[in-house]
Parts: structure tokens; sequence; C-alpha cells
């Protein structure tokens, strides 16, 4: 597996900071944000090669990091490989955008492995080690998404619309008027996410006071208020997190 790592933006809201120095090998607690996310990747041992693709500005600085983080593997057998790839842009009004980058790596390297696609200005707070075991078991083309409940944000994100088994069934870049998410309820009882339902009856069967009822052909849910106690058990039950409490 390659990573291809996304580099090729101006950071021009962060100016005048990184107006002649790429965003992702400013230090954070002394280390560049690129080298947290590396490090982290190679710590789980899928990735064999990384590839910076950035634009010609900035392309210097990289193939500097590039050669610093090469020469700590000098004498290691089976270490990474690290390729700049520059994209021929000076400018932000030039810019390629990602999925042009994607497409001008692939197709200027040749690659055809399996690919990690990261963008090299992120911060994250947790490891990519779990996502990158889930899109291996699956041997599918797998996105990472989060839970956005704000409406301002979503009106600046992609939001993506998936099915039961977790597949893909939609996507919209920065809708105007984003979809409404499923809500808890106040007096804590549970609420079913369509999207997510399979209509499995765990949630019924395990309801001690008879509260709920599921037709799996129907593909109908259905809660008694007054039978139910808010114990929760759906909640915990449910294999596609389908109940929202």
């Amino acid at each position: 597996m390659k990573c291809l790592i996304l580099a090729a933006g101006y950071a021009t809201r962060l100016y005048p900071l990184t107006e002649n120095f790429p965003k992702p090998l400013l230090k954070v607690a002394g280390k560049p944000i690129i080298d947290w996310l590396v490090d982290d990747i190679m710590a789980i041992g899928l990735v064999d090669g990384f590839v910076v693709i950035s634009n010609h500005k900035f392309a210097r600085h990289f193939r500097d990091w590039a050669d610093s983080r090469s020469s700590q593997f000098e004498r290691s057998e089976g270490s990474p490989s690290f390729t700049v790839v520059d994209d021929g842009t000076s400018t932000n009004e030039t810019r390629l955008g990602a999925v042009r980058d994607i497409q001008f790596a692939v197709e200027s390297l040749g690659l055809d492995d399996n690919l990690l696609v990261v963008a090299g200005d992120n911060i994250l707070d947790f490891s990519l080690a779990d996502f990158i075991s889930y899109a291996s078991a699956k041997r599918a083309s797998c996105i990472m998404r989060y839970y956005e409940a704000d409406e301002k944000r979503l009106r600046k994100s992609g939001i993506v619309e998936i099915d039961s088994e977790d597949r893909i069934v939609g996507m919209e870049e920065k809708p105007a008027e984003p979809p409404k998410p499923v809500e808890p309820r106040p007096d804590g009882k549970p609420v079913q996410d369509p999207s997510k339902c399979i209509y499995c009856t765990f949630c019924s069967r395990k309801c001690p006071a008879g509260a709920l009822t599921v037709d799996r052909a129907a593909k109908t849910w259905s809660l008694d208020e007054d039978m139910c106690i808010g114990c929760g058990n759906c909640y915990e039950v449910c294999p596609k997190k389908a109940i929202v409490l």
C-alpha cells in the first residue's frame, strides 16, 4: 500500500505564516504536522511508500523533508520510500484541487497499488490504524467520515449518505439545505434512524417492556411510548447503531 499525501494547497488563511512556507511542514509540539501523520501510518506496518503531491512553489521544501526522512532509513531493510511530485502550479488561483492532484500523482508515477489518501495538514487526535485495518478487511474503497450535528458546519462540508451496510449511496458538497440528523429525544426514549436500520428485530426481542415492534418483511419499526421504560437495551444490542438515545 502507498500513502498519497495531499500537500499542494497554499493555506492562504494562515498568511503571512504560510506565504513562503508550506503548512504541512509547520511544527506542532516540536514536530512537523506531516511527521505526526507519517509516524502514525508507519507504525501500522502496511504502507511501504509515501508520495507527497506538492505545488511548484513549495516542492523544494518537501524534497528537503523527503531527503531527511529517507536518510533516517538508509540502512534499514524494507524501509518506506519517500517521493515528492510537483503539480506545476505556483498560485492559489491556478491550483489543481484535491481530485486533480490525486489524478496527477497517479498518472505521473503510474501508481497501481492500494492508496491511502490523506491531507497533509491534518492534526489528528486519534490513530488511523483502525481505519486502515477496516479498509483492508473490506477490500473496497473506503472513506473516513464523522457525525456532525451543527447545521452551519454541514453547509461547509461534504455530506455522505450511507445505507444499513455502510455503503455510500449519496454525496453532496456544501449543501444549502443539509439533511436533518436524527436527534435524541429529551425524555431519553429511543428514536430510530431509518437510514441505518436493517430491521433485524434484536431491539424488540431484547425490550423487557415489549414496547418495540419490528416487522422485518414490511420494514417497519414502532415504539409504544406508554410502555417504554427508557432502559437503553435496544441501543446496546443494535448491530448498526440505528437507535439514537
